[in-house]
């Protein structure tokens, strides 16, 4: 899933969209960003393509781990639910009025 694509099943506007995930969202985010740059590195990439080949195998690991996750637990790890205070969905509620 794209960012945009994350942040319209959060349904975030110009919120930070790490600020609305849960625990394992942001897991296996940094999963997937650990994994492309330990990659990166031990490839010795250089420039955008090399690069960019690293980030999509880091983003495979990930992606391997969280549908085994998924296929384990039988929930899956992206959600619609976002982490807004209440005092906040409260404001964003008089806001639309």
């Amino acid at each position: 899933m794209t960012p945009n694509e994350y942040k319209k099943l959060k349904r975030l506007k110009k919120e930070n969209l790490r600020d609305h995930m849960n625990d394992l969202e942001l897991i296996f985010t940094m999963l997937g960003e650990a994994s492309t740059t330990r990659i990166a590195r031990d490839k010795d990439t250089k420039g955008f393509i090399e690069n960019k080949e690293a980030a999509t195998e880091g983003e495979t690991v990930a992606g391997i781990a969280r549908r085994e996750l998924e296929h384990r637990s039988i929930r899956k790890v992206s959600t619609p639910e976002n982490y807004l205070s209440e005092t906040e969905k409260k404001k964003k509620i008089e806001e639309k009025r």
